[in-house]
């Protein structure tokens, strides 16, 4: 049996979660500062980027396998919602959206886990 690497997966998706939380906070907390520019973290989608596992065919039924590639598309920065005249570029509206994303995916990464640990207590029983 392979090892499952789930749980490692949810701990690095909540640390990621838990710093862009943190980048957001401080953008907030800097809304009314002059030329402070807002921040956010790279996407955790880049940590698959990096990786690369390529599918293998075992059977000529298959789909995928050799020579097939993926098509990647470019995401492009979101402008801000307001204009600032101090050169500040934090939107607290769109802050406060990015905000509520986090907290619904660490909802989701919970729930996830919470399924895996009963499916695999229900397993050893």
């Amino acid at each position: 049996m392979e090892p499952v690497y789930l749980f490692s997966l949810a701990s690095q998706r909540n640390e990621w979660l838990s710093v862009r939380q943190a980048a957001i906070s401080e953008n907030i907390a800097n809304a009314n500062t002059p030329g402070f520019k807002a921040k956010d973290v790279t996407p955790f989608t880049a940590v698959f980027e990096d990786v690369s596992m390529p599918m293998v065919a075992t059977h000529d039924g298959h789909m995928g396998g050799i020579g097939a590639t993926a098509q990647s598309t470019e995401v492009k920065k979101e402008e801000t919602w307001q204009v600032s005249y101090s050169g500040n570029s934090v939107s607290v509206e769109q802050e406060m959206v990015k905000a509520t994303e986090v907290a619904e995916q660490h909802a989701l990464t919970a729930n996830i886990l919470k399924s895996f640990h009963r499916m695999r207590l229900s397993a050893v029983k």
